[in-house]
């Protein structure tokens, strides 16, 4: 190792030029580019090496990460830069080089220490270290040539600068000093982001950027400490994927693991170059510290806080208890056993004292199950104060060891009956495990000296059903959530439980850049952030269209998981719901496909794991569902195309399983297992299917005629057939009735088909003013079925017409023995607003539907408003408090939504007017408080409703398993009688946590469907009054 002479390391007097550094409240301020000017300092090129230069007594994860830029140099320029350290060595880094391979110089490539040049004509310079850590720091401060007055003694902040004149030799070099060793591993892979090496270079595979020439900005960063001061994810390696991956890749240990350190070196990498820092381990059949023992000392090196899961008690494995202490599943149990758990606990931390943890406490049943059927808290306290007994003997000070309780499921019940913890433990809250918080700090439970977190979910197994396959996080609601955590004070601890890591890459990425700065973002930026994602991981040209991409997909994906998506999900008839998300799935993957043909090779594979296979995979996911959705009701109706759908859907199959096929070949092989896991075949169990299988399927004999003849007809909304019987109309009618037509609704249509097996010519006559997009055609017994969709020129219409017009389809051929000619009879009701009516929206067949943020008026409550979320939840934005800490408002203290709304179907008593909130599934966060929002028609009464009604755990509220299912809560009221006229909604939320995505109402028209209505006609500006017909 070469050292370097005292020269080097004097300076010039303190009048030359002092750097002075500024607090930023944004993330990612570049001061990295890509050519000469503006004063910029070279770094390096294709010809020319970067040079890092660091003391060799700072910490070995600082080293480690210096040869990790230097790599990553030569990824972009082809040329590897040299990491050249100072002085004696102090930390043992033994642990680092043995498992990645580094030399013990740290040198890089065919470089050597005590061969780079520092001169300021050729190679650039990069000095890095800790402050406290790094000589050449320490003497650039005490020079005044750095001001690092900002971020000293902060947490994991750092200040970058180019400095003139650093030592003597150097004319300039860029400068990063973190206040800590992690602050100092920011600052470095900051630079190496910045230049064009992803944090996914290696778990997603993207690929570098190349450049020719590098340099640094003459400007200064000062990075703050981060929002969030554990920011970290919880690999919950159930099988089949990750398991099945790992178990291919890496030998397993003596206990059957095969998770050991070179892959837990992947993740510490991950995890710093996402400027995160904890860490729960593999745990369903995996012991951190013992299947391999390099493990904890490799994370400690890296610079990561270990921790375990909410189920695993200081430090220690759920498997140890029955591999290592040799005690069974009856034994772990503290009233009955309490000296060998103990023992147990006190050998756990015993372990870990010479690392950085958070030491999980508390107690719940062996592995991930409650420790008892009802709440014991003398018994779960008895737990809690012996853990601070061990501490206290071990450490010295139980108070100054890191430590969390996790209220999980069950264990949220013992805090609410009154268990107390020591102030100084942080109450790491959970959400429901399908991105709702179920709880938050409320009065002096945040003044806490260890303050609270959250555990949150993109992966979970369990109730009401799992979901492990691909992503589904809507990135809008992690930032609505998390937001209202860190306004809170629950902004300790952020571990989000991510299953397999993989295909959870973009919201992970999310999540840590949410916890690291949330200053820089707010309930709009989730665009703009995946833009700049995008930017960063492919071709800054494609970046815009693959934002708009996966901002659609997620939107898509989180409507409704895959694994909860079923033929019924979404209606094939009504709204032609299934039909419009359909055509968005096309849209995008069409998108897709176009970007990836157009991409570099190099970036190919990595878009396809990120973005081509999920847009794929997922759309045939639910065309699937919805292919089996029209097998079953179309071989209800004797549709010959039944069968069709039937092919369709095993088609789809197939093609699921090209998809996975595809992902499992990338790089040679590299992902093989990732996508093992099943998705398609769930049965009304929460458990994932042990093989992959199609929905329910039936077949239609086509070889025979049906007993109406060749020809069926039927309309939306309706599965029954004419002409025939069935159980969907009266027996032997030949007429269904289409959804009343008026000025103000959409089309209606109606669908022709072979029954039969002979080909047949149909005709439809009708009034001249409905508009028929078909009035004749010919099908044959393997035809695709025919849509006709039906309006009305209005301008042919007298004023005030309300009749039922027939529609005469007459078929080529007879009606069987059971059947005659069919008529469709639909409504043609002409309808009229006032001109008086000038903004709101236009009852149609009885329902009117709205999206919250249309409202008519919106009266603030002083500095209380709405703020509105764009593109969150289900259809398209959704309205929540403008203040995260309001709560137990009223009408005279909360703001005011109103939306004026014109009727022309009465209601009565007996069958009132119905509204529907559709609001997003949220919790009550303030165990006294409950949700709740005021509804007002015109004069009525107004109406306050709770609509989350809580049950001791592990229950969930009531109804909570349909609204995690369909993504929201439905809560409904009803008006009574209504008479037709203008009228006024007024809605009050009245709690932080309610989130109004819609409002229907209904009299008398609505039908199933799984999003409500469309958007009703709606008058005045930006209305759709001119809606095309």
């Amino acid at each position: 190792m070469r050292l370097l002479s005292g020269a080097l390391l004097s300076f010039l007097s303190s009048s030359a030029c002092v750097v002075s550094a500024k607090e930023l409240s944004q993330d990612r301020k570049p001061t990295i580019g890509f050519s000469a000017g503006n004063g910029s300092y070279f770094l390096g090129s294709r010809s020319s090496p970067v040079s890092l230069w660091l003391d060799a007594a700072d910490w070995p994860g600082v080293l480690r990460t210096a040869h990790d830029v230097a790599v990553d140099f030569g990824r972009v320029t082809g040329v590897n830069g040299s990491v050249t350290t100072v002085g004696q060595s102090t930390a043992n880094a033994s642990v680092i080089f043995n498992v990645t391979g580094i030399n013990s110089d740290w040198s890089v490539g065919s470089r050597s220490n005590g061969t780079a040049q520092t001169n300021g004509t050729g190679s650039g310079n990069i000095i890095a270290g800790t402050i406290g850590n790094s000589s050449l720091i320490d003497a650039l401060i005490k020079s005044g040539k750095l001001n690092v007055s900002s971020i000293e003694g902060k947490w994991e902040a750092y200040v970058s600068a180019v400095v003139k004149n650093p030592t003597n030799g150097t004319g300039e070099a860029l400068v990063i000093a973190g206040s800590d060793k992690r602050g100092t591993i920011y600052g470095l892979y900051d630079v190496s982001e910045q230049i064009g090496v992803s944090p996914w270079h290696w778990f997603a595979d993207v690929a570098p950027k190349s450049h020719d020439e590098i340099y640094a900005l003459r400007t200064t960063k000062v990075q703050k400490t981060p929002t969030v001061q554990y920011r970290g994810f919880f690999i919950n390696d159930e099988a089949p994927a990750l398991t099945g991956w790992v178990n291919q890749r890496y030998p397993k240990s003596r206990y059957g693991s095969a998770f050991g350190a070179e892959f837990y070196s992947h993740v510490f990498e991950l995890l710093l170059r996402n400027r995160a820092n904890y860490l729960w381990p593999a745990m369903w059949n995996s012991m951190f510290n013992f299947d391999d023992l390099r493990s904890q000392p490799l994370a400690d090196a890296y610079g990561i806080v270990m921790g375990t899961s909410h189920t695993e008690p200081m430090v220690r494995a759920t498997k140890e208890w029955t591999q290592i202490a040799k005690g069974t599943e009856q034994t772990w149990s503290w009233p009955t056993n309490n000296a060998s758990v103990y023992k147990f606990f006190e050998e756990g931390v015993r372990r870990a004292k010479p690392y950085e943890n958070v030491v999980t406490v508390g107690m719940r049943g062996y592995h991930d199950t409650a420790m008892s059927g009802d709440v014991q808290t003398a018994v779960l306290e008895a737990v809690v104060n012996a853990q601070q007994e061990i501490m206290d003997e071990v450490y010295g000070d139980a108070t100054k060891v890191p430590q969390m309780w996790c209220l999980y499921k069950e264990v949220q019940d013992y805090f609410e009956a009154g268990m107390k913890v020591p102030d100084h433990v942080t109450l790491l809250w959970t959400e429901d495990n399908w991105q709702n918080i179920r709880r938050l700090p409320v009065g002096d439970e945040k003044k806490r000296s260890g303050g609270a977190g959250v555990y949150y979910h993109f992966d979970y197994v369990g109730e009401s059903r799992n979901y492990k396959w691909i992503d589904t996080i809507q990135l809008q609601k992690t930032y609505e959530q998390m937001s209202l955590a860190r306004a809170r004070s629950a902004d300790r601890i952020w571990i989000v439980n991510v299953g397999d890591i993989k295909p959870a890459e973009l919201p992970i990425s999310h999540w840590f850049d949410i916890a690291y700065d949330m200053d820089a973002y707010d309930e709009t930026s989730v665009p703009g952030w995946l833009e700049g994602w995008a930017k960063r991981t492919f071709e800054e040209s494609h970046a815009h269209e693959i934002a708009e991409i996966l901002d659609t997909y997620e939107f898509l994906a989180n409507m409704r998981k895959y694994e909860w998506v079923e033929p019924s999900s979404y209606s094939i008839l009504n709204y032609e719901e299934a039909d419009k998300l359909l055509a968005q799935w096309d849209d995008i993957a069409k998108r897709a496909q176009t970007i990836y043909d157009d991409l570099p090779e190099a970036q190919k594979g990595s878009f396809y794991e990120l973005v081509l296979h999920p847009v794929l995979a997922g759309g045939n996911h639910v065309a699937v569902q919805v292919g089996g959705a029209r097998n079953q009701i179309y071989s209800g109706q004797g549709r010959n195309s039944a069968n069709r759908w039937m092919d369709y859907v095993i088609a789809g199959m197939k093609k699921d399983n090209g998809f996975t096929r595809r992902y499992h070949e990338l790089f040679n092989g590299k992902w093989n297992h990732m996508m093992d896991q099943t998705h398609l075949g769930y049965q009304g169990y929460w458990q994932q299917p042990m093989r992959q299988s199609t929905p329910f399927l039936r077949w239609v004999q086509t070889d025979e005629r049906a007993l109406s003849g060749d020809m069926g007809v039927t309309v939306e909304g309706s599965n029954a057939t004419v002409p025939g019987d069935d159980i969907w109309h009266a027996n032997s009618g030949n007429s269904l009735d289409l959804p009343p037509l008026t000025p103000f609704s959409p089309k209606r249509w109606l669908e022709i088909y072979s029954v039969g097996t002979q080909a047949f010519s149909w005709n439809i006559t009708t009034e001249p003013f409905i508009k028929l997009s078909q009035s004749q055609g010919r099908i044959g017994p393997n035809d695709n079925d025919t849509r006709v969709y039906v309006d009305v020129d209005w301008s042919q219409v007298p004023a005030d017409y309300g009749k039922k017009v027939a529609l005469n389809v007459s078929s080529s051929n007879n009606y069987g023995t059971s059947g005659g000619r069919p008529t469709i009879n639909v409504l043609v009701n002409k309808t009229a607003i006032p001109s008086s009516f000038n903004a709101g929206f236009v009852e149609a067949g009885g329902e009117l539907a709205f999206e919250a943020e249309h409202y008519t008026r919106l009266t603030p409550a002083g500095n209380l408003t709405y703020t509105l979320l764009p593109r969150y939840g289900r259809t398209l934005s959704a309205l929540k408090l403008s203040n995260h800490l309001a709560e137990s408002l009223t009408p005279s203290t909360a703001p005011l939504l109103e939306y004026d709304f014109y009727t022309f179907t009465p209601t009565t008593k007996s069958k009132g007017l119905n509204l529907t909130l559709i609001l997003s599934p949220t919790h009550n966060i303030s165990p006294k408080i409950p949700l709740a929002y005021v509804a007002q028609i015109d004069d009525l009464p107004q109406q306050r409703r709770t609509f989350v009604t809580d049950r001791p755990q592990p229950d969930f509220p009531v109804g909570w398993g349909v609204a995690v299912a369909q993504s929201a809560w439905l809560n409904t009221t009803n008006w009574g009688e209504v008479k037709p006229g203008k009228h006024t909604l007024k809605i009050w939320l009245v709690e932080a946590n309610v989130i109004l995505q819609k409002v229907v109402l209904d009299l008398g028209g609505v039908r199933t469907s799984h999003n409500g209505p469309p958007e009703s006609w709606r008058v005045g500006s930006g209305g759709n009054g001119t809606l095309s017909r």
